[in-house]
């Protein structure tokens, strides 16, 4: 059956375990979000870490989360099941929490991140997968945008409850971090309950998927989006340098984590959007644009650290992520086969987490040597040679 209105056709089609895996994401930045907002500024001000130190530990957390995603994802292609280890993974993030609310030094606090990102890690890969296991390959775009967004709701949620809790209580962060426990608990039981696994899934034979012969089967034009996805992620160090550039500005602390919400306000806005017409659209064109887009965020970020343009920049780097984060799970999902698909997301996010450690190291080192306006120039020199890189892609990742 055909409506006058595309938007709402699409969207009944999106099935509903994607809404839930959506709305478990939503939960889990929630609570993530409360603490990421803040712990830069936690760890700086409360800790005495330098710039160095956030970007090693932001780089170290978050690409253990990327590299972690390699096992978990051939694990769920192995087993022919996903659920349990998206639930595992949900639930080792929500029990971290408490960890930074009793940190007494950064060590704790490397351990935290880094136990909750093996949390991430564990979760991502097969969650991915089962997002493109229930969802028709026609609509796939969409299906990816929606979660996208769903979880980006969370990521707009979670420091706006920090800069209201932090208002309410004097900046005591550690109150904060207790709070973020309890939409942990929640997603965790939301997925157990409200999602079952994909019956078609489980019924595939499955066989060992790093296997040479297995692995034969992921073509070229997977490995190009593999190479893609890491120059890209060497382009978009970690967020916590805005967090820091927008106290530079003179931002009170408490309201710092409005910084985020922005970012992620545009980036919900623009995930469904831009994913639904990945479906319809050069691959290449909208990889492009979100290049471009992330150029422009590193020069206004660069060359000055007023407010209205910290806002400005951080803006476009929203729209930045709402264009290709979405666009790159569905080009791994269309050049993977359905029964080595956790695995492809796992490589993927093992060539990503690599980039993503030597991204925010030498964000870290150019921050505290040269300063916050040359790190965001290098951001925006890989930016352009990812651009270069984009002329080499085969036609033939675009949609038909």
């Amino acid at each position: 059956m055909t409506t006058s209105s595309p938007t709402p056709s699409i969207l009944r089609q999106i099935p509903a375990g994607v809404w839930v895996l959506g709305f478990v994401s939503m939960l889990m930045d929630i609570s993530s979000e409360m603490i990421h907002s803040l712990l830069p500024l936690f760890m700086v001000g409360a800790l005495g870490a330098s710039a160095f130190a956030v970007g090693l530990i932001e780089g170290l957390a978050e690409s253990t989360a990327l590299i972690v995603k390699l096992f978990s994802g051939a694990l769920s292609d192995y087993l022919g099941r996903r659920k349990g280890l998206a639930v595992f993974g949900y639930a080792l993030g929500a029990l971290t929490k408490p960890l930074f609310a009793i940190a007494p030094v950064i060590g704790v606090v490397l351990g935290a991140r880094l136990l909750d990102r093996v949390g991430k890690g564990v979760r991502g890969a097969p969650r991915d997968a089962m997002v493109a296991d229930l969802t028709p390959p026609q609509i796939r775009g969409a299906a990816f945008g929606l979660r996208q967004s769903l979880d980006t709701v969370g990521a707009i949620l979670g420091p706006l409850l920090a800069v209201a809790l932090m208002l309410l209580w004097a900046n005591d962060y550690r109150k904060v971090f207790w709070v973020a426990v309890i939409p942990g608990l929640l997603a965790v039981a939301l997925l157990w309950f409200g999602l079952r696994e994909p019956e078609a899934h489980g019924a595939l034979k499955r066989v060992h998927p790093i296997r040479r012969e297995n692995l034969a089967r992921l073509s070229g034009r997977y490995w190009w989006v593999v190479g893609v996805g890491a120059v890209f992620t060497l382009a978009r160090f970690s967020e916590a340098f805005l967090v820091l550039r927008a106290r530079q500005g003179g931002v009170p602390v408490a309201l710092v984590p409005l910084v985020m919400v922005a970012m992620n306000l545009i980036y919900a806005a623009s995930a469904y959007p831009f994913g639904k017409l990945s479906d319809r659209v050069s691959h290449r064109a909208l990889l492009a644009l979100g290049l471009v887009t992330l150029i422009g965020a590193d020069l206004v970020l660069a060359y000055t650290d007023s407010w209205t343009a910290v806002l400005a920049g951080v803006a476009l780097w929203g729209v930045h992520m709402g264009i290709t984060q979405g666009l790159l799970a569905t080009m791994v999902a269309d050049t993977a086969p359905p029964d080595l698909r956790g695995t492809a997301y796992g490589f993927f996010s093992l060539v990503s987490g690599l980039a993503m450690l030597t991204a925010s190291v030498l964000a870290g080192l150019l921050w505290d040597r040269l300063g916050a306006p040359f790190t965001f120039r290098a951001g925006a020199l890989f930016c352009v040679l990812a651009l270069a890189g984009l002329a080499w892609q085969p036609r033939a990742h675009s949609p038909s």
